[in-house]
């Protein structure tokens, strides 16, 4: 599930979304009201229901080979999700969502262009269509995804590394693990 050339996606759990009105998110670090989309690169990070705590891992130009392997794992291919076990029920059952939009509306946002906004309303180019099985899709994809204990242990190796990375919803992870 990506965004064809053009285009642009949201995803969702709602299916009855007839026109998106820029807000300012209850978690966002900016003031600025926007409507929220991704490219195909992004796409991915998004295949998991809304609320789930998520760290993401893939390699790129300047990744040692050191760091490909101790993160995403020898042979593993270069891009790892990683979810909570206390999660992997609701990405079984989650019935998930993408809008599509025309990708004039809307701009990179930041430095990094992670996600792209509109800062007018905009209205999807047809109706919701079903995301289908997100374990499935990571398959298709050939992400691997990790089902582990604790974020956090994962996360602070990424983060250290050479390898990109993105953390979604953290702040749902259980407590960092005390160090004894």
């Amino acid at each position: 599930m990506r965004p064809e050339p053009g285009q642009v996606l949201h995803f969702s759990e709602d299916p009855a979304i007839e026109r998106f009105a820029p807000h300012v998110a209850a978690t966002a670090q900016q003031l600025e009201a926007y409507v929220w989309a991704v490219d195909a690169a992004r796409a991915p990070d998004y295949w998991f229901p809304r609320q789930c705590p998520r760290a993401m891992a893939w390699a790129i130009g300047t990744t040692t080979g050191t760091d490909r392997d101790r993160i995403a794992g020898a042979g593993c291919g270069p891009r790892v999700h990683a979810i909570e076990f206390g999660w992997l029920d609701a990405m079984r059952t989650t019935r998930l969502y993408a809008y599509r939009f025309a990708a004039a509306a809307f701009r990179p946002f930041g430095d990094a262009g992670h996600a792209q906004v509109a800062e007018e309303p905009v209205v999807p180019l047809g109706p919701a269509e079903p995301v289908g099985n997100l374990l499935d899709l990571h398959a298709e994809a050939g992400i691997q995804l990790r089902v582990l204990g604790n974020l956090w242990p994962f996360w602070d190796a990424v983060t250290a590394s050479t390898m990109a990375f993105s953390g979604i919803r953290l702040r749902n992870a259980r407590p960092r693990p005390h160090l004894l």
